[in-house]
């Protein structure tokens, strides 16, 4: 057995002492490689006044040659707040965590005609995280389709995928011959532009900073576009960095200097104002063209510097001759507010000429325009919303969509709207262009009708053969679904399987068939063929086939597991309704609850209350790698879709708005009252999970119903409102959620001292007071969206009063905590914590 030293020391001598002996003990044969610290449990140091008579130096002697002496056997050092029993849980989950998260994810997919006329082929983008490199892995998998009827289709795969390293992003042409590759750089260097045939590199671009910074790939600035002819990309990316004041040992230099000047050096210039949340660092996106055949790049000219551009489009032909490009705008003349998951940023959709490029010598040139006037035309001025800008393939009409009912209430995000504008060649006509409303807001649907249009993202060719219908995905309560519409009848059907319980995601499109994805919270994701049945029907019928694909594979263990769950989706009535609610939100609400299906025994599992963010947003029945790791170990999952959710129609959605830590905490205990009701919980082992105004909600909760919950995890929490709104990307934010719809008209950067109450008085610090619950606290310390104080306050205040608390910082990591290592500790973490008080 080791022996325990404690030896008196001084104060102001206890730093140098840890330092002799941690030199001291990498010398010695027991403890080669270990340290210590002020904590170290070999080695007590006790400071005490420096008044201190005994000899010091004696002591240390003394205590050294006490343990050479001794028979100290190798001490094994434990990671920091970690126990026996804890590295035990580490050790036994890591490895299951690991099988969950190496299970890849489809991120796009591309279809193309064969080159032989026979079948069609398909290029799957993949991507599964990389935990040593903490960074995610990306690859390219391929397959020939061969469908012999509508009861059989073949995907041939090819035997392996092909790493895509360093790519930022890969968008083929139109005709599927040539493809456009994109690497950004991870410092000033240029970025690189490769063009790729069937079978080799054909052209290779560098474009230095001078010309533009990276291009962006986040999927809603992002834009990538080939013209008709496969001669020009229309894309955006980051404008040029501005010049800054140059000095060196004289002072100021005029002129400035070279980037490799090393007898001066650059100041910062003036602060420029960012879109928050996973933008801080870059710069305004503006719009870009390039000629492949010369990689010689131009700026689009005429568009205003306070626009940030985004989703840009080629359009058709016009009368003049002249190329466009159709983009969305967002206007940024004051301050720019946090735009990630916010659709509530007035935005429109403007067209501009593209630049001028004439034939000389079979080569095409640039033609110098920057003398001429290139006027921009807004398109949608009688929307306060318009993004996501599809043509149609005949070029007769322009579908997008919009987020107007966001926009005009302040909320984050909302029900969508699907709006057409009928094309004409002349451009004179764009500006006073009628808007057709081919989708309206849904405000409460009746069962089983189109509870509202709630849209992610579109295909880039979302149109079947006939040019008037779209395939896309939309929420439909708790589940994702795909829909056909008809832009110009204006009719929407459902056509993934309406009996389904599951998510649907379309992934492209095959001629007039589907390639899409299905998956549950308790199956992994299984790639499905869509084929029209009865196509002459008002209602045709969609026949939905099942593809064998290994890119999902995963662990016998994994297997194992996901089939002894199973789930389903309850309506939870809402308690209390009274006549001043409107009639969807007094409809009911719903909660996925996931379980084990063979119970051993009466006593039921332990129950994981999981609340997804926003709080407008939802949580579907498609697998969670996390939460399927989660319910794995032993417990229950009750995932709520409070109302305020997506997918439940625009009545229920605003019922929230200035009821946030009132109405939505009610219902979280409405809905664990009723599976405690129906026997599938039980009122002691009950814990909770949310993150962002998830996390508020677990605040809350804990505060408001201290008996109620076991243990508790908050990740980047909202817990003072107070603190956020002078700090947060999204001030606005604050002000809507607190005050209701009026909060948007109100909004200030400097609140007053009623409103400063207000917020506090809405927050969960309000009930901290009557927290029994221990918490862990995984925070990111680069979360621009509830920055790291918000969650540091509650969990050092809750401390200070005696509760017990646990926090994880991950100093890399934003509002998201998705970097791959983080996301692995977080869910690890959450699941030793909850297994430690549910024993």
């Amino acid at each position: 057995m080791s022996s325990s030293l404690v030896v008196d020391i001084p104060t102001s001598t206890s730093n140098w002492c840890v330092n002799y002996f941690n030199c001291h003990l990498r010398r010695s044969r027991f403890l080669p490689s270990t340290t210590l610290s002020h904590r170290s449990t070999l080695l007590t140091l006790r400071t005490t006044s420096t008044s201190t008579s005994t000899s010091l130096s004696s002591k240390i002697f003394s205590a050294s040659l006490a343990m050479e002496d001794s028979k100290a056997v190798p001490i094994k050092e434990m990671p920091l707040g970690l126990d026996t029993t804890t590295e035990e849980e580490y050790a036994s989950q890591s490895k299951l965590l690991q099988e969950f998260t190496s299970i890849p994810s489809i991120d796009k997919a591309w279809t193309f005609k064969s080159d032989d006329g026979i079948g069609s082929q398909a290029m799957f983008s993949i991507s599964q995280p990389n935990l040593l490199a903490n960074k995610r892995r990306n690859s390219i998998l391929s397959t020939h389709i061969f469908k012999d009827n509508n009861s059989s289709v073949n995907f041939r795969w090819s035997p392996f995928p092909v790493e895509m390293t360093g790519v930022s992003t890969i968008v083929p042409s139109p005709s599927g011959s040539k493809l456009f590759v994109v690497r950004n750089p991870e410092s000033e260097s240029p970025s690189q532009f490769e063009i790729w045939g069937s079978s080799q590199l054909e052209k290779e671009f560098h474009i230095p900073q001078s010309v533009h910074g990276s291009v962006y790939t986040d999927g809603w600035f992002e834009g990538i576009s080939w013209n008709s002819d496969e001669t020009l990309i229309a894309y955006v990316a980051e404008e040029p960095s501005p010049s800054k004041p140059t000095f060196n040992d004289l002072g100021y230099k005029k002129g400035g200097s070279t980037d490799k000047d090393c007898s001066s050096w650059k100041g910062q210039g003036d602060w420029e104002e960012e879109w928050g949340e996973t933008y801080a660092g870059k710069r305004q996106p503006a719009l870009f063209v390039i000629n492949i055949n010369s990689g010689e790049v131009q700026a689009v000219k005429g568009i205003k510097k306070s626009l940030s551009i985004g989703q840009v489009v080629w359009a058709p032909s016009t009368k003049d001759m002249h190329q466009y490009l159709v983009f969305v705008g967002w206007s940024s003349d004051t301050r720019k507010l946090g735009i990630k998951y916010c659709y509530n940023r007035p935005c429109a959709l403007y067209a501009v000429k593209a630049p001028i490029y004439k034939s000389e010598a079979n080569e095409l040139e640039l033609k110098d325009s920057s003398t001429e006037d290139v006027p921009v035309f807004n398109l949608t001025q009688q929307i306060s919303s318009a993004f996501f800008p599809r043509f149609s393939p005949d070029g007769k009409c322009l579908v997008f969509l919009s987020a107007r009912s966001s926009v005009d209430s302040g909320a984050h995000s909302a029900t969508d709207s699907l709006h057409r504008i009928d094309w004409s060649t002349d451009v004179t006509l764009w500006p006073s262009a009628k808007i057709v409303d081919v989708i309206p807001v849904v405000m409460s649907a009746e069962d089983g009708h189109l509870p509202g249009l709630y849209c992610s993202s579109f295909l880039s060719n979302p149109w079947l053969s006939d040019g008037c219908t779209m395939i896309i995905s939309s929420f439909w309560r708790s589940s994702q679904v795909i829909l056909s519409v008809n832009v110009l009848s204006m009719e929407v059907l459902r056509i993934s399987p309406a009996e389904s319980n599951f998510s649907w995601n379309v992934l492209t499109l095959d001629g007039d068939n589907i390639v899409a994805v299905s998956s549950s919270p308790v199956n992994v994701p299984q790639i499905k063929y869509g084929c029209i049945v009865e196509k002459k029907t008002i209602a045709a019928a969609w026949s939905w086939l099942d593809v064998s694909s290994s890119i999902f594979k995963c662990s016998e263990k994994v297997r194992s597991l996901l089939s002894s769950l199973q789930f389903s989706i309850m309506e939870i009535p809402v308690k209390d309704v009274s006549d001043s609610l409107s009639k969807g939100a007094s409809k009911p609400f719903e909660a996925i609850f996931v379980s084990s299906n063979s119970k051993k025994s009466d006593a039921c599992d332990p129950l994981i209350v999981i609340l997804h963010g926003g709080p407008h947003s939802v949580s579907l029945t498609s697998f969670s790698k996390s939460s399927a790791f989660l319910s794995s170990i032993g417990f229950s999952l009750l995932i709520v879709n409070y109302r305020g959710s997506l997918g439940f129609g625009e009545e229920a959605l605003q019922s929230l708005p200035g009821k946030v830590g009132q109405q939505d905490v009610n219902d979280v205990l409405t809905a664990i009252d009723h599976v405690i009701d129906k026997g599938l919980a039980s009122s002691s082992k009950i814990t909770v999970l949310g993150g962002s105004h998830g996390g508020f909600l677990t605040t809350h909760l804990i505060g408001q119903a201290p008996d109620k919950f076991v243990a508790a995890v908050a990740r980047n929490p909202v817990c003072n409102l107070a603190l956020m709104v002078g700090t947060t990307d999204i001030p606005d934010w604050c002000y809507v959620e607190a005050c209701g719809s009026k909060g948007k008209d109100i909004f200030s950067e400097a609140p007053s001292a009623d409103y400063l109450t207000l917020f506090h008085n809405k927050s969960p610090i309000s009930h901290l007071s009557k927290v029994k619950t221990p918490t862990l606290f995984l925070l990111g310390a680069q979360d621009l969206r509830v920055p790291v104080s918000n969650g540091l306050q509650y969990a050092r205040a809750l401390r200070e009063k005696g509760g017990e608390v646990k926090v994880i910082v991950f100093p890399n990591d934003a509002h998201e905590i998705g970097r791959p290592q983080s996301d692995f500790e977080s869910f690890l973490n959450i699941g030793v914590w909850f297994r430690k008080y549910c024993k």
